[in-house]
């Protein structure tokens, strides 16, 4: 009797071992080539971080990532397709904050950031830029202020879209100054950064890669950065904390993220090469000079941090009572 017991133990042990075989040792990198899905157009900083990111983990790996835009709905499209996408290892997402902690309290995104897509690490971040055009005869973060109560909803700020960072970063702003401020979103940066130009609304909090280069020329003025701290590529332009309203900070990022079917140790690996391909030093000089910061995390960290900002955000989205229209 007890060596029929010990005999069908046996035979239920190796046929656990075959089930979870698959999923616990399944090979990496994935056999065939791995694409990282960006949820906007070419050309942007987003895009820019991911082909930098993904020509060195394909050199890491030895194998081919290739970097798909998939643009649409402010980047919740591209979280929608990774949700319900492969769960091999072979898609990875280089996605934002607009979509993974502040769309879905907004509208229905058909995923939730935090069931269906899982954390692998931390992209890259950047503090927004509030510029004017120098048209404007504003020269200061007070004097912006100074205009904004005033005439409250006179003072016009733009956006990459309802539900950006750039909108979300304006409501904060707008909160913290105790003056209400018209919203005018745009459908991407570069034409809301032509319209700046222009001097069609008032002010935009920008990406520093999109302003700079017009700050350099003198067509626009930097007023304030949106980091609690100086970029050291803008050491000369004051933090909006420092300019008059202390402890404000609204950064824009993105993270890596995967389809939640994905197994753990798979996942596990994918952290461990975006880590050692963002704390490569060629790689962080790339970026820094796109004006991004490389931010390497746990995936643990990762999903702290998602939480805290979609509670950060969530809380502006019902207080400014912001929605999708």
């Amino acid at each position: 009797m007890n060596k029929r017991r010990l005999l069908r133990t046996a035979l239920a042990l190796a046929a656990a071992g075959l089930a979870l075989g698959p999923a616990t040792a399944q090979d990496f990198p994935p056999k065939k080539a791995v694409t990282m899905m960006v949820g906007f157009a070419p050309g942007g900083a987003a895009d820019a971080a991911a082909r930098l990111i993904a020509k060195k983990l394909g050199d890491n790996i030895g194998q081919t990532v290739i970097v798909d835009n998939k643009a649409g709905a402010g980047g919740n499209i591209a979280h929608q397709l990774t949700a319900n996408g492969p769960a091999d290892g072979s898609l990875l997402l280089f996605g934002s904050i607009g979509p993974l902690t502040i769309a879905p309290h907004m509208m229905k995104v058909g995923y939730d950031p935090f069931k269906d897509l899982a954390p692998v690490s931390g992209g890259v971040y950047f503090p927004n830029m509030l510029v004017v055009s120098k048209e404007s005869g504003i020269k200061t973060l007070a004097d912006f202020i100074a205009a904004a109560k005033k005439s409250p909803g006179n003072v016009t700020f733009a956006s990459t879209g309802s539900g950006s960072a750039s909108h979300l970063t304006g409501e904060l702003f707008a909160q913290r100054i105790g003056a209400e401020m018209t919203h005018v979103p745009y459908k991407g940066g570069a034409p809301a950064m032509q319209d700046l130009l222009a001097n069609r609304f008032t002010g935009y909090f920008a990406a520093p890669p999109t302003a700079l280069p017009h700050v350099e020329t003198g067509k626009l003025v930097p007023l304030a950065t949106t980091g609690l701290t100086r970029p050291a590529y803008m050491p000369n332009i004051p933090t909006v904390a420092e300019a008059g309203l202390p402890g404000f900070e609204a950064l824009n990022w993105y993270a890596f993220v995967a389809s939640a079917r994905t197994p753990a140790p798979i996942l596990e690996r994918w952290n461990q090469e975006v880590v050692k391909v963002l704390k490569d030093p060629e790689v962080r000089d790339a970026l820094t000079k796109h004006g991004l910061t490389p931010q390497p995390t746990t995936r643990a960290e990762l999903t702290d941090f998602m939480q805290k900002e979609s509670a950060k955000w969530g809380a502006i989205v019902r207080e400014r009572k912001i929605t999708s229209e």
